[in-house]
């Protein structure tokens, strides 16, 4: 059985991003507001950083965020629409009229 780590995310307001310590560095998500949605914007990893099974890890937890702010996610990115493609159970949290 794999032992799922549970990733500290802090939301800073101030720089408007999700971020996480790994050993290589600071991952951050950079988001704006509108309204009751969160528009996921940015994706910054170290230059070392290359494990994308983490930051799947680190973009659920985020969904669950936004799940307990009662948030829409307006995904900008490709990525993260990738994401929700892979990850069809988050699709509810998409705004009406967005289609990935």
């Amino acid at each position: 059985m794999e032992v799922q780590e549970i990733i500290q995310i802090k939301d800073n307001t101030f720089a408007r991003q999700f971020e996480t310590t790994v050993n290589e560095g600071l991952i951050s998500l950079e988001y704006s507001f509108q309204e009751k949605k969160i528009f996921l914007t940015k994706i910054n990893t170290p230059d070392t950083f290359s494990d994308e099974e983490f930051i799947n890890e680190f973009l659920k937890t985020i969904m669950n965020i936004a799940y307990e702010r009662k948030l829409k996610v307006v995904p900008i990115l490709p990525k993260i629409a990738l994401f929700f493609r892979k990850n069809t159970i988050y699709k509810d949290l998409l705004p009406p009229g967005i289609k990935i």
